[in-house]
Order: C-alpha cells, then sequence, then structure tokens
C-alpha cells in the first residue's frame, strides 16, 4: 500500500496552465514584428520618393550638358563651315586671276577637232570622186569596145534587120559615153571645189593650232605661278570637309552653284545678310549669335555667321 501511495500522477490540465503564457509571448511578438514591418514600408516610400528626387533632378543636369555639347558641335560646324568658304574663295580668285584663257584654250581644241575632223571628210570624199571617175573612164573604153565590135559585125550582115539594130546599139553605146563624160565633168568640178576647202581649211587649221599653242604657253604660265598655292588651298579645303557632315556639304556645294559670287556661308553686316543685303529681323541675329542652330537666310538661302564665329576663323 505504501508503494501505491506514491507522488500524485500529472494530469493535462497544469500543462494547458503552462503553456498559456508562451502564447501570450508569441501574440506580443507578432504584434511587434508587424509594428516594424508597418513601419519598414513607411520608410522604403519615403527612401523611393527621395530615390525619385534625384533621379528627376539628374536628368536635367544631363540634358543641360547634351545642351553644352550640341552648342559646341554646332559652333565647330559653323566654324568649318566659314573656313572653307574662304579657302573656296581664295581658290576662286586664283581661278579668276586665270581669266577666260581656260575657256578660250577649250574652244580652240574643240575647233581644231572640228577643223580636222572636216578635212578627213573632205579627203575621203575626194578619192571617192576620183574613184568614180576611173570607173567612168573605164566604162568609156568598154562602150568604144562594144562600138568597134557592132561597126566590125556591120560589114557582115545579111539583111537591113540586122543593120538596124547593130546601129541602134552603136548609137546606144554613144549615148552611154556622153553621159559618163558627162558625169567625169561634174566628178572634176566637185573634185576642184573640194580640193579649194581642204587647202583652206587646212590653212585655217594651221592657224588655230598657233593660236592654241600661244594661249596654252600664257595659261601654263600662269597655271606654274598660282599652282603650289592652289594646291595647298586644295589640301586644306578636303581636310575641312572632313569634319562636316555630309548632308550640311550637300547644301553647302548647292548654294555654291547657285550664287553668282559662289559664296554660300556670309557674315551678318550692318544687320544684314553678306551675300544678298536684305535686312536680318533682331531675333534672328539673336539665334545666329547663341549659335543652337544653323539658321539661313530667308531671301537668299544662304548659312548666316556672326563676328565670333568670323573672329575665331580669322
Amino acid at each position: 500500500m505504501a508503494k501505491t501511495k506514491g507522488e500524485p500522477i500529472a494530469t493535462s490540465k497544469p500543462s494547458k496552465m503552462a503553456k498559456k503564457p508562451a502564447v501570450k509571448e508569441t501574440t506580443e511578438n507578432k504584434e511587434a514584428k508587424e509594428t516594424k514591418e508597418a513601419k519598414e514600408p513607411k520608410k522604403k516610400v519615403a527612401a523611393v520618393k527621395e530615390d525619385k528626387r534625384v533621379e528627376k533632378v539628374q536628368p536635367k543636369a544631363k540634358a543641360e550638358g547634351g545642351d553644352d555639347k550640341v552648342e559646341v558641335s554646332i559652333e565647330k560646324k559653323l566654324i568649318a563651315l566659314y573656313s572653307l568658304q574662304q579657302l573656296d574663295s581664295q581658290v576662286d580668285k586664283i581661278r579668276i586671276i586665270r581669266g577666260e584663257l581656260p575657256l578660250e584654250v577649250q574652244d580652240l581644241e574643240d575647233e581644231i577637232a572640228g577643223l580636222e575632223t572636216r578635212v578627213e571628210n573632205y579627203i575621203q570624199e575626194t578619192v571617192e570622186v576620183e574613184k568614180s571617175i576611173t570607173e567612168k573612164k573605164s566604162f568609156i573604153k568598154d562602150c568604144l569596145a562594144l562600138i568597134k565590135k557592132y561597126e566590125d559585125q556591120q560589114m557582115n550582115v545579111r539583111n537591113n534587120r540586122e543593120y538596124d539594130s547593130l546601129t541602134k546599139e552603136i548609137e546606144f553605146q554613144n549615148l552611154e559615153i556622153q553621159l559618163a563624160e558627162k558625169r567625169i565633168k561634174e566628178f572634176l568640178l566637185s573634185f576642184d571645189i573640194k580640193k579649194e576647202e581642204i587647202d583652206r581649211f587646212q590653212k585655217l587649221l594651221a592657224d588655230r593650232k598657233n593660236d592654241l599653242d600661244i594661249k596654252k604657253n600664257e595659261l601654263d604660265d600662269i597655271i606654274a605661278e598660282t599652282e603650289k598655292e592652289e594646291q595647298d588651298l586644295i589640301t586644306n579645303t578636303e581636310k575641312n570637309r572632313k569634319f562636316i557632315e555630309e548632308r550640311l556639304l550637300t547644301a553647302y556645294t548647292r548654294i555654291r552653284k547657285n550664287a553668282r559670287n559662289g559664296l554660300a556661308v556670309v557674315q551678318i553686316e550692318r544687320d544684314a545678310c553678306g551675300g544678298c543685303f536684305n535686312k536680318i529681323p533682331p531675333q534672328h541675329q539673336l539665334d545666329i549669335r547663341m549659335h543652337k542652330k544653323i539658321i539661313v537666310c530667308e531671301y537668299c538661302g544662304r548659312i548666316l555667321v556672326d563676328n565670333e564665329i568670323v573672329k575665331s576663323v580669322h
């Protein structure tokens, strides 16, 4: 009985009482976690807003930096275009010094080529005429031989009918001889005319060749004086063209071809275009000085630059 009276066995109720505090602790932990999590999103939202504000400020700075680059690039393009215009103008002056000698030389060369062709054609025609004359002469010989033959046959005819037919053949051959002689006279007349023309054109050709030699010597002397300077200017022009984009070069070349004086890039002089001398509005002058974009004259289409570009080039 002593053994059976041991300590009482623990039931499930005390165990539940022991677990209840643990449950309270877990709920408190959950509440603390929830409060922390509620605070963290607010911090994250604030941080995101601050990051967005920073990002909004940064693009402005980039945009401002991009504007600076555009200004520099446009200014460089204007400087390159104006310097290219100055070089081309110097080349034009050198070519003006030559005057119309290149054109005169070209005209003389074309005239000489035409005269040579004409002389060759006349010579070929005279050869054909001589050939025709020899053919007619040989034809006359054949006709005479036939006439002699027919006359011999007349001596041996049997009746009047054969005699009459031979007489008609002889008359026909005589007519053929007369026609051939007439053609020979015409050929000789045209041959003499063509010979005179050949002599005249050959003299004219010799004179033109002499003039061409004189003009070429004058042109060679002028080219020898200005060749080195012109070559240097052309090399500098090619170097400047590398710094200009193809679109601007095409527009520049087109404007130079259309302009009488070959000026495609001009400066503003007394508030007017340096090419057509029309008044430029103040707003356009301000835009030109800002170097934000390439501006052309609304009257003549020339590219306009201000005094700063001119000073930087000179």
